[in-house]
């Protein structure tokens, strides 16, 4: 059994509290499902078996069978629960074409502009999404994080990864467990309309939530980096 094993399965006897010592950041992802899936996430997903078995302790697996009808309840309670943020264009809710689930959330909706701090209005739907995920928690959530063009590459980066990262935090507070949530910073490099309005530059300012259902012998594919998420 190598080092990272080691540590990882330690991690997971007694969660993330210590594993803070341990860095196992990648270049775009924030924390990691805890330190201990994280390291695999980085460096161990080639070793799928003890992948899965990591994640089945740490946060259980769904059957293949019922998957499909695992995600569409999903989907129909967050679609009910946010009726009025679709309603208000805050946010869209929608089936990506590998099964998972995706929350497009405008980002001037949550953050001031240059800013990491959710806004009230934001804490508001957050708090939504996170008392439906709390009660799916087979699933791994990734939050990506999102920014226009103004400002350099590497702050914009920077910026996106804090943004991702302030809502992982603030889901945390909420109840939902930290080792299911990964944090990736995309920053200007996916838009979804041009940056030359102040219009597209709005909406390119976003962070999408990606929802993937942890299905049993299949755990690893929960942790994979969310495709490409532009235009």
């Amino acid at each position: 059994m190598n080092r990272i094993l080691l540590v990882a399965l330690a991690c997971s006897a007694m969660l993330i509290g210590g594993c803070a010592g341990t860095d196992y950041r990648r270049t775009e992802a924030g924390t990691a499902i805890g330190a201990v899936l994280g390291g695999l996430a980085g460096s161990q997903l080639g070793d799928e078996s003890s992948t899965n078995v990591l994640i089945g302790a740490a946060v259980g697996a769904l059957a293949g069978g019922a998957v499909g009808r695992y995600m569409d309840n999903q989907e129909h309670e967050l679609q009910a629960r946010l009726k009025a943020e679709r309603e208000a264009n805050i946010l869209h809710i929608t089936r990506l074409g590998d099964g998972s689930l995706k929350i497009g959330i405008a980002s001037d909706a949550s953050f001031a502009i240059d800013s990491a701090t959710l806004s009230q209005q934001a804490q508001q739907t957050f708090n939504k999404i996170a008392s439906v995920l709390r009660d799916y928690d087979k699933t791994i959530i990734h939050i990506v994080g999102h920014t226009d063009s103004t400002g350099s590459a590497e702050h914009n980066m920077r910026l996106s990864l804090e943004r991702a990262q302030s809502v992982a935090n603030f889901m945390a507070g909420r109840g939902i467990n930290s080792q299911r949530m990964l944090t990736w910073g995309r920053g200007e490099s996916q838009p979804i309309a041009t940056n030359d309005t102040p219009q597209g530059r709005t909406r390119n300012r976003r962070v999408d939530i990606v929802i993937k259902p942890i299905v049993e012998g299949q755990e690893a594919q929960a942790l994979s980096e969310p495709a490409y998420l532009g235009r």
